[in-house]
């Protein structure tokens, strides 16, 4: 896998690191009237009052007093608690940030992203370098052929359009030819055009197919360095000749005779061809003829032009383009492979280095809400105390009022409850100042290995191409079929 360090260390940012809801209702509010009415404080302290309970000389709360501040120290621990919750989801959430492992984790990554695209690169030498030896070999069958046949001209290869413009034009010329000679020799159908075409059909295929084997394969050798095969091509011209005259005058004589006769008519043509070749008698039998022979010699022009003349030229120049367009093709994917995965790179990396500059923000913003949670418990606290001496002031004020001796000295003094300090653990915690400047040397070594994967990248472009001086004699062959 490419880049496996960085991509999980990218993995690892995708992740959210806490699930919590964000509330500033922490802490319940007291609803000091309620409650009041919940422990029937006014009532009791009515009732105690004509007992004159608690005597004067009390020094300590009575039952319904201690009742109130058993509720409010409860509630003061239940509230710690939600407190304590509180901080333990915020020292999660601060420890799923993990710097140190995400700093761990970019070294991993910068060590490693490197190594893994200069293998990549190495890869990609490596089948380059195959291709670029076929396509030398390519080229020195070349430079062996034109110069075992002393040639000193670019090989003539048709394009695809061009070869299939002269395939069409074939096939053209065997249609119009098969209909215009069913037009002639209709005369002596009795299916009339539609015979005529029937029996001209034999006749178009051996006229154009004979044209087109003797281009090909036999004239073609007159242009062959070999005096054998040039003998050979000779032949073969000689030969093509005296088949199309030898096709052309037959099916002119064949008109004239199937016109006369409904039977033999074959043998009676082979008979006219042995005493007078020549002895047309009507001038569309000439100009049967005529088209005939014409359209056999543009087939055969066609045939020879199919491909290069020389034979086996074309052959070799095919193979040369093959391996050339297969070498250019490649590197031309390897390269664009190569910005791919470049691409990929950096985009992980500008996604990192905007993680670290969120989680610092969120590290401030942990810590500041862990603040006010803090606050707010001591507010709460407070408010509690509140509470607990407006429910005391209500019970005493109960009792005073039917009261006939007088109230305990300690009815006028306040209650005061014991505070509870929450402890927040700072050991772990980073320093502001410390981390900004450890995350600022992190974005800088990303930034720098941004940088570097650039410049990998070019020298990859410069192997690839390097390639070429290993054959300096392809270079200008590569370099036009670029």
């Amino acid at each position: 896998m490419r880049f496996e360090a960085l991509n999980r260390l990218w993995d690892s940012v995708r992740e959210t690191s806490h699930d919590f809801r964000a509330s500033t209702d922490v802490f319940p509010v007291v609803d000091i009237e309620k409650l009041g009415t919940t422990l029937d404080l006014k009532e009791k302290g009515a009732a105690a009052g004509r007992q004159n309970r608690p005597p004067p000389d009390a020094q300590s709360h009575d039952e319904t007093e201690q009742r109130v501040i058993a509720w409010v120290e409860a509630e003061k621990k239940s509230s710690y608690q939600i407190l304590e919750d509180q901080f333990q989801t915020f020292d999660s959430r601060l420890r799923n940030l993990d710097f140190e492992g995400q700093f761990g984790m970019i070294r991993q990554a910068n060590a490693s992203s490197v190594s893994d695209f200069k293998a990549e690169v190495a890869s990609g030498v490596d089948e380059l370098h195959g291709l670029r030896r076929k396509l030398k070999t390519a080229e020195d069958e070349m430079v062996g052929f034109k110069a075992r046949h002393k040639l000193q001209r670019a090989a003539k290869v048709s394009s695809r359009a061009a070869w299939g413009f002269k395939v069409s034009l074939i096939v053209f010329l065997v249609l119009i030819e098969m209909v215009m000679n069913g037009s002639f020799l209709a005369k002596g159908s009795e299916q009339g055009i539609v015979g005529g075409v029937t029996e001209a059909a034999a006749f178009a295929f051996l006229n154009i197919g004979m044209a087109l084997i003797f281009s090909f394969f036999c004239v073609r050798f007159l242009v062959h360095r070999s005096y054998a095969l040039k003998l050979l091509g000779l032949l073969g011209l000689v030969a093509y000749v005296a088949v199309a005259l030898g096709i052309n005058i037959a099916l002119a004589h064949y008109r004239e005779v199937s016109a006369t006769i409904l039977s033999g008519a074959g043998a009676e043509v082979i008979q006219r061809l042995k005493a007078a070749p020549l002895g047309l008698q009507e001038l569309n039998s000439w100009m049967l003829f005529a088209i005939g022979l014409m359209f056999s010699l543009v087939a055969f022009i066609d045939g020879c032009y199919l491909t290069d003349p020389y034979p086996g030229f074309a052959g070799v120049q095919k193979r040369l383009d093959a391996a050339r367009d297969n070498y250019i093709d490649r590197k031309l994917d390897l390269i664009e492979d190569l910005r791919e995965i470049r691409d990929d790179h950096n985009s992980k990396i500008e996604e990192i280095i905007r993680d670290l500059s969120l989680r610092r923000q969120e590290t401030s913003a942990i810590i500041a809400h862990r603040a006010r949670t803090a606050g707010l418990f001591a507010e709460h606290q407070n408010h509690l105390e509140r509470a607990a001496n407006v429910l005391l002031t209500s019970y005493r004020d109960a009792n005073q009022n039917v009261r006939t001796e007088p109230e305990p000295s300690y009815f006028k003094v306040a209650y005061k409850m014991e505070r509870l300090t929450p402890v927040i653990r700072t050991e772990e915690e980073w320093d502001d100042k410390v981390l900004g400047s450890r995350i600022q040397s992190a974005q800088a070594e990303l930034s720098d290995q941004i940088k570097r994967i650039g410049d990998e990248f070019e020298r990859a472009i410069e192997k690839y191409h390097q390639l070429d001086n290993l054959f300096p004699e392809s270079i200008l062959g590569a370099t036009q079929a670029a």
